[in-house]
């Protein structure tokens, strides 16, 4: 059995999702085969003042879905892996894996850092982002008073995994690629690694590879077997690819939660900062995009999930709307322009709630297609189909806004939830382990 889970941490509102695969032989054909399960537990701030602690909600969280996992199937797991957000960067102990400074979350932008990781890196790298992990980690280690001699970097899903496996420094290459880490010579960079705060950056691994055994002390606790073992992770918006099994060239996943993720298959790989296009690696091939703000958080201020789902019943799919909208919950963009000083644009407001809801929806939409259309025009291999994750999935006037929009098939993968695609993650670890 493995387990998957997967953060959104986003204020003012987290989900962490989970779910776990029986890694045993299948009865018909001593396969593997899939048994989901999902627990969900959210966060919300009362109001914008109030300071979340991120660190102690994540892992609370962890524990809490740990413990959900029936009694009568902890004996059979046997591997975990984690996937949490894309550049949400922790500073820690090194010897005692605890954080030395709050997190930096995902769209987190650091513009103080963005001049000096210009000045290192090559022109439009992926790191030459405000909201770059390498961003982060320049405009922590210039601020006086922190412990830099003990200090370490991990992501979200690396240190989740460290509770479990108990060995500080490791990540994967597809959370590593916004620092800096090069997934194609599997390596850092000399350009980073000639820098004082090198010795921050943790060792790398495949997503999936085995870290380690389950801790005793966890596996005691919560009564998995002595040879559990613990996966390296990966980002949530590769999660959600793996799990809706998109295998081609030209085929993508968009991730529609509380942003938009974009992930194209491309035989080619494409990096242009300037743009907020990058590419993570999959086996022999690339998975090309970005991400940008916009998506279902903007929703969640202007309605309630009840009004979505009534007002969107009412919408014409098939009528385009004239409003022309840019939905951002604050201001800054990432993909497909990067511009930290983009405002939202959620003016004017029709009477009817309606035709409000489809023009936003539309917008969206039409930033969708400009992301496919850029990553095309840059060499990516060409969008021919289009599957949807996370909550936007449920929405099928969308999903048909979306296809006249974009041009292509769009359709809601199998799988819609990133967790699943941590467990086949996890699932890959076991069967490599054996």
């Amino acid at each position: 059995m493995a387990i998957g889970s997967t953060a959104t941490i986003a204020p003012p509102a987290a989900t962490l999702t989970f779910t776990f695969s029986h890694g045993g032989p299948s009865s018909t054909n001593k396969g593997r085969f899939i048994l989901k399960g999902k627990g969900n537990t959210q966060f919300t701030r009362k109001n914008e003042e109030e300071t979340m602690d991120w660190v102690l909600s994540w892992r609370t969280t962890l524990f809490s879905l740990l413990e959900d996992v029936p009694s009568h199937l902890r004996s059979l797991v046997a591997s975990i892996s984690i996937d949490g957000t894309s550049a949400t960067t922790i500073i820690v102990d090194s010897n005692t894996g605890e954080p030395i400074w709050r997190p930096f979350l995902y769209n987190e932008s650091c513009p103080d850092a963005l001049p000096i990781v210009k000045s290192i890196a090559p022109p439009t790298h992926t790191v030459c982002s405000g909201s770059s992990t390498l961003c982060k980690l320049v405009s922590w280690w210039n601020i006086d008073g922190p412990r830099k001699e003990s200090a370490l970097l991990l992501h979200q899903a690396d240190w989740l995994l460290w509770l479990l496996h108990g060995k500080i420094g490791v990540t994967d290459y597809n959370n590593a690629l916004k620092v800096g880490y090069d997934p194609e010579s599997e390596s850092y960079p000399p350009w980073l690694l000639s820098q004082p705060y090198a010795k921050l950056l943790p060792s790398v691994s495949a997503p999936g590879a085995s870290i380690g055994h389950l801790k005793d002390d966890i596996r005691t606790q919560f009564g998995f077997p002595g040879d559990c073992v613990v996966c390296a992770g990966t980002t949530d918006s590769i999660a959600a690819f793996l799990a809706a099994r998109a295998t081609e060239p030209g085929k993508a996943v968009t991730s529609l939660g509380s942003t938009m993720a974009i992930k194209l298959l491309s035989n080619t790989r494409i990096e242009d900062a300037r743009f907020g296009v990058y590419s993570h690696r999959l086996d022999d091939k690339w998975l090309v995009g970005g991400a940008s703000n916009t998506g279902g958080a903007v929703l969640r201020q202007l309605f309630t999930d009840g009004q979505l789902e009534e007002l969107s019943e009412q919408i014409n799919p098939a009528e385009a709307s004239s409003l022309d909208y840019y939905p951002l919950k604050a201001v800054g963009e990432r993909f497909p322009v990067a511009d930290p000083g983009m405002a939202p644009r959620l003016h004017p407001r029709p009477e009817s709630d309606v035709e409000y809801l489809h023009g936003i929806l539309e917008s969206i939409a039409r930033i969708e297609a400009k992301a496919y259309n850029l990553l095309r025009d840059m060499g990516a291999s060409g969008v021919e189909q289009v599957f949807t994750a996370g909550g936007g999935a449920k929405n099928e006037k969308w999903m048909q806004i979306r296809e006249r929009v974009i041009g292509v098939p769009v359709s809601r993968a199998v799988q819609t939830e990133a967790a699943y695609g941590a467990a086949l993650l996890a699932l890959k670890g076991y069967q490599n382990a054996e």
